[in-house]
């Protein structure tokens, strides 16, 4: 029922190839980001949950 309407639509084609350069741009750039962060900064951010800063004290 929708392929009716979506083969009328004049340049429909350019949309599946827009989506698929968006979402590799994005897998490229999360891929970068993974193998050029610092050892440091991931051990930090791992230990984050365990930390007690955020709490109040009880006096």
């Amino acid at each position: 029922m929708f392929r009716n309407y979506l083969e009328s639509i004049a340049g429909i084609g350019i949309y599946p190839l827009i989506s698929f350069t968006i979402f590799f741009l994005f897998f490229l750039g999360v891929s970068w980001y993974v193998f050029t962060v610092k050892r440091e900064f991931i051990d930090e951010m791992k230990n984050y949950p365990l930390r007690n800063d955020n709490l109040p004290a009880n006096n």
